[in-house]
């Protein structure tokens, strides 16, 4: 490592140590570099700081962000638990199966794991417990659960590797339907073994058709969400930047016309939320990319790549050593700045043994959402504590077997690329 990556690296790290905010963290890191460094300016900096975030494909994170704002706010939740409990809530632990099908619908939808954690949480996490779970449980059950919201599409992190990837957004749209449906029913399996243990009753309501077609139609207008985006994108009607657009107007009209739970006083909070949110992350994104920048200057990159590569020449091994960094990265990184710093570093050496970038996007973005689950950082565990009253800690412990499942699902998506790739082709 040279002189100025060490000082790069050390300063972010200490910053991160005294608790300075990300995004502050990564651009403090650069001007100390710059200040060392006499390759690197200030200027340089503020530059990379502006033109980063000039992007067009960019635009999608701030409109996905208050698409899912307004769907969240606008009584979507509990029709789409209505219509997922019709299908499982006779069937042993059925009411908590009920709530991962609805955070998957809501994933499909916000495009951000504590996005999702809040609005299911809220409505799911009580209902939970006042059908006799555990609330230990029921929070695990939803913070688990929310960790999907950056896998199943439409996924901000997703926009962000296909923008420092330069890989098709689409595509990793599409990638990402099978190893979210694939994750959301290791949770399912594993709360039918344990409610079995627990003995948690489903409703012992017989199957209703006329009650399956009264939810559906309750819920028509947030399932045709996902149709739309990624109809629209696949049938060339629009780019996923203008399908986030779509979707902002799509859920207004939904929110204020269709279901009439929106108002223009409830409103302007739901602005303000997504304004701030949309800040924090394009600032992450515009100090990663100087941080990503500097390290390329240095060409870590390649440093990086080629000390991967002498330890081994097994394609296998070396995606099992990119898992468990990423694993590692995603306990002490936000998202969206792991996806900014490390796509180009990682990206190179993934496609250098083979692997597809596509399912590697898929890989690298599926391994990142079990950091939600992971302290010091899970953000979804600090959600989930808000949401239901219990400590991190409490919610840590009880979330240790979602994550291992979460785990040996990751590994299926690993091991098998047409999970990814399949609707690409």
């Amino acid at each position: 490592m040279t002189a100025t990556a060490f000082i790069l690296f050390g300063s972010f790290f200490l910053f991160m140590l005294l608790s300075v905010p990300i995004g502050i963290s990564l651009g403090l890191s650069g001007v100390v570099t710059a200040l060392y460094s006499t390759n690197i300016s200030i200027t340089f900096l503020t530059q990379g700081l502006v033109t980063s975030t000039d992007n067009f494909a960019l635009m999608a994170v701030p409109f996905f962000i208050l698409a899912g704002e307004i769907m969240g706010k606008g009584g979507i939740s509990g029709r789409l638990f209505a219509l997922a409990n019709v299908f499982v809530g006779r069937f042993t632990g059925g009411f908590a199966m009920a709530a991962v099908i609805t955070a998957m619908f809501f994933a499909a939808i916000s495009g951000s794991g504590p996005a999702t954690v809040a609005a299911v949480g809220g409505i799911m996490i009580p209902a939970m417990v006042s059908q006799g779970y555990d609330k230990k449980f029921a929070t695990a059950v939803v913070v688990s659960a929310g960790s999907l919201g950056i896998i199943i599409p439409p996924s901000i992190p997703m926009v962000l590797f296909g923008v420092s990837g330069n890989q098709s957004i689409g595509d990793l749209f599409m990638g990402g339907i099978f190893p979210g449906i694939l994750m959301g029913f290791t949770i399912i399996a594993w709360i039918y073994f344990y409610s079995k243990k627990k003995n948690y009753k489903g409703n012992n309501e017989p199957f209703s058709i006329k009650e399956m077609w009264s939810a559906l139609y309750r819920a028509k207008w947030s399932l045709l969400v996902p149709i739309l985006i990624l109809g629209g994108i696949y049938g060339g009607i629009f780019t996923p930047t203008e399908a986030a657009v779509v979707a902002v107007v799509y859920s207004a009209v939904v929110g204020f016309v269709l279901h009439r739970e929106l108002t223009i006083a409830g409103f302007k909070p739901i602005l303000a939320d997504a304004a701030l949110n949309s800040v924090v992350i394009l600032l992450i994104i515009g100090t990663a990319n100087t941080f990503g920048t500097i390290l390329s200057m240095e060409q870590m990159p390649k440093a990086f790549a080629d000390a991967l590569l002498s330890l081994s020449d097994n394609k296998f091994t070396i995606v099992l050593l990119l898992l468990l960094l990423l694993l590692i990265v995603g306990c002490f990184l936000d998202t969206s700045a792991a996806v900014i710093i490390f796509t180009p570093i990682l990206l190179p050496v993934a496609i250098g043994i083979g692997v597809d970038p596509i399912h590697f996007g898929v890989l690298m973005i599926s391994a990142l959402a079990l950091g939600f689950l992971t302290p010091p950082l899970g953000v979804n565990l600090f959600v989930g504590s808000g949401i239901s009253g219990l400590s991190v800690s409490t919610i840590v412990r009880a979330v240790v077997p979602f994550f291992i499942v979460l785990l040996i699902a990751l590994m299926f998506i690993t091991f098998i690329p047409s999970l990814s790739l399949l609707l690409t082709q």
